[in-house]
């Protein structure tokens, strides 16, 4: 399965993490470094799926979620949230209508089988899944 990731954080780190887990993996990566950019960068590249960061300068992953559901091109896109969220994260994301959160520090092997869960036909309804994974050592 393949497919195109807009992968949003403002942590080169984080973005190359999860770039080099989703592309061993076969997706098309493109990343945006805030949900300011995210909004610019959806148009363009019409990715199948949005992982987004909650904490960014200009504009923070719930907002931008946010101005996704608003906008009728990007309303039904899956869009999972990958941060370290409080409950009232959460709970703004189910308002939202976010599709799936990972916590971070994550296992990629979460990350990947996330998107791919994410991966859908379009139309399909969304609703939020919240994924909640708890960090494993595995040294």
């Amino acid at each position: 399965m393949s497919g195109r990731v807009l992968v949003v954080d403002d942590s080169e780190v984080i973005r190359q993490l999860i770039r080099v887990n989703l592309e061993l993996e076969g997706f098309e990566v493109v990343t945006a470094t805030d949900g300011a950019e995210c909004l610019e960068v959806v148009r363009r590249v019409k990715p199948d799926v949005i992982t987004l960061d909650v904490v960014m300068p200009r504009l923070d992953g719930l907002r931008t979620a946010a101005r996704l559901r608003a906008t009728p091109d990007t309303r039904e896109l899956p869009i999972a949230i990958v941060s370290a969220c409080t409950p009232a994260d959460l709970d703004l994301g189910e308002t939202v209508g976010v599709d799936g959160y990972l916590g971070k520090p994550f296992d990629p092997a979460d990350l990947v089988a996330l998107v791919r869960r994410l991966m859908r036909p379009q139309g399909s309804p969304g609703g939020f899944r919240p994924e909640r994974t708890e960090y494993t050592d595995r040294g």
